[in-house]
């Protein structure tokens, strides 16, 4: 039977172990075992946190809706509620972005919300 070296194959896992944890602060970034846990441990980081990145844009979202609409003498939830009555389907990114940078577009929606109700 054949001799079976594994060298190659060991090398490179470890190779690539090791280019992911890259960047990472001192040992993690050069011990085997360190940076095995280091780069498992920074994925799971790293999905929980795409959820949580979306969680805190919708809260942002709503902030800059509710301190727009509050120059009209609505509440954010008034609004959402006067939109949902007028059937007008337009989520929270797009009308922050509204808010922000077309206030007069943002103006139209909050009369024609107000004029449902």
């Amino acid at each position: 039977m054949a001799r079976v070296k594994r060298g190659v194959a060991s090398r490179k896992r470890r190779k690539g172990i090791l280019a992911e944890a890259r960047g990472h602060r001192g040992g993690r970034s050069r011990q085997l075992k360190a940076a095995h846990e280091e780069t498992l441990h920074a994925g799971h980081y790293a999905f929980m946190h795409r959820r949580t990145r979306r969680r805190g844009m919708r809260r942002l979202w709503t902030m800059r809706i509710n301190a727009a609409v509050r120059e009209f003498g609505l509440s954010y939830s008034r609004f959402i509620a006067a939109l949902h009555q007028a059937h007008i389907a337009v989520d929270r990114k797009i009308l922050a972005d509204l808010a922000v940078n077309e206030p007069s577009a943002f103006a139209a929606l909050v009369k024609s919300a107000q004029a449902a109700t």
